[in-house]
């Protein structure tokens, strides 16, 4: 067998999130579909991915892995990616296919994770061409304001305020960056990268920072809000469709794949 990376983009709109369900449209689902075809069924296994994103949201910088026979590899790995883009629906392609160790593992061997999220306070709402990827904010939103909140919640905390918790996982969290900045066309984009990610995190934050940006809270209330071990209520998730999965980092050293996922089940197991 050959271990093989997918770097995956979607538009998730139409989806039921990444995860395979019976009788749902999924990422994982369709594209199952499209290499059991091109291998054979049930001949690409152990599909894994980076982030399991939820229904709605989409991503640019995917990240998977499967095992395929490796004598169909041989045949199929230079035109893999074409071949793929003519049975994958619209809103979905494979952008690279590429073979890497048998100790890579598409989650436990990332350094970490990067989302978007797009809001607009424009009093005309979203761009058309853009309403699938843009949250419409009602209220006018301060940059600087979000800013200043976004900086206490940097760094290793419990954000069990804005996770949804899971029996025997931490919502323990390293975050490296979090920061808004409103681009030339007047959207405001959150750019947030973490070691992971607990469910429903991303947008638990951005909703408690746009609080913070049109007023209706101070600023220091989402750091103040990682007192709490458990979900707090008051945080509004914002909807799905403004988030984007735009990278996933891994180790420059294939070496380091399987010490890198050793340490990220720990860490995942703990607290």
């Amino acid at each position: 067998m050959v271990r093989v990376r997918l770097d995956v983009a979607y538009d998730g709109t139409d989806f039921s999130g990444w995860a395979a369900q019976p009788d749902r449209r999924t990422v994982a689902g369709v594209l199952t579909e499209a290499l059991d075809r091109l291998f054979g069924p049930g001949q690409a296994t152990g599909m894994t991915v980076a982030g399991r994103t939820d229904a709605g949201v989409h991503a640019t910088g995917q990240v998977c892995h499967v095992d395929v026979p490796a004598d169909s590899w041989q045949a199929l790995a230079g035109t893999l990616v074409r071949r793929l883009a003519a049975l994958l629906p619209a809103d979905v392609r494979v952008r690279a296919a590429t073979p890497v160790p048998a100790d890579f593992d598409a989650r436990f061997s990332a350094l970490g994770r990067v989302y978007e999220y797009r809001v607009t306070d424009a009093p005309y709402g979203a761009d058309p061409l853009r309403r699938r990827d843009t949250l419409a904010w009602p209220r006018p939103l301060s940059v600087d304001r979000m800013n200043e909140a976004a900086a206490g919640l940097v760094g290793e905390h419990d954000f069990a305020a804005y996770c949804r918790r899971k029996e025997f996982g931490t919502t323990i969290r390293a975050v490296r960056r979090l920061d808004w900045r409103r681009d030339p066309d007047g959207v405001l984009v959150a750019t947030v990268e973490a070691d992971a990610f607990c469910q429903a995190m991303v947008r638990s934050l951005v909703g408690a920072l746009l609080a913070v940006g049109d007023g209706r809270r101070p600023v220091p209330w989402p750091a103040e809000l990682l007192r709490r071990r458990e979900r707090a209520n008051e945080v509004v998730v914002v909807p799905p469709h403004g988030l984007v999965l735009v990278a996933v980092s891994y180790p420059a050293d294939p070496a380091e794949y399987a010490r890198r996922a050793e340490l990220t089940r720990r860490l995942r197991t703990r607290g």
